[in-house]
Order: structure tokens, then C-alpha cells, then sequence
């Protein structure tokens, strides 16, 4: 990812889902923890129920009759 951003380091992700499988899912956690671990913030957009297991600080948006609702789960 960082060669294709002309050598930038990137030190914040953002990744809009589309794992497909449970699989993919899982190898895509795997170095999205790795990413972390090594210093960066991840960012995941999704509505996949799995991952709320594999994230321990999360911030999660709902509808509500009175609008949208954001809180943090940690």
C-alpha cells in the first residue's frame, strides 16, 4: 500500500468491508491487527456482526426515531 501511495507512510486506514468470506475475513483482522500493533490507526466500516468480537474499542452508529446515535463501545 505504501509504494502505490509513492512511498508516503500512511499512518491512519480506513477500510470500507467487503470480505466476502469468513476467511478472508479473518486474514484481513489478522494484518489489520498487525497494521495496529505496528503503530497505526485502523479504521473499519462495516456491518458485519463477527467483527464487533474481534474489536475491543469500537464506535458504533444507529438509527433512532430522534436521528442517528453515536457512542463508543469499548
Amino acid at each position: 500500500m505504501q509504494s502505490y501511495a509513492g512511498g508516503i507512510r500512511l499512518d491512519a486506514i480506513f477500510v470500507d468491508e467487503g470480505f466476502g468470506t469468513l476467511e478472508a475475513l479473518d486474514f484481513a483482522i489478522r494484518n489489520l491487527k498487525d497494521l495496529q500493533q505496528a503503530g497505526r490507526m485502523v479504521g473499519i466500516i462495516s456491518h458485519v456482526a463477527e467483527l464487533k468480537e474481534w474489536i475491543g474499542a469500537r464506535l458504533e452508529l444507529r438509527d433512532s426515531q430522534a436521528g442517528s446515535e453515536a457512542a463508543f463501545v469499548v
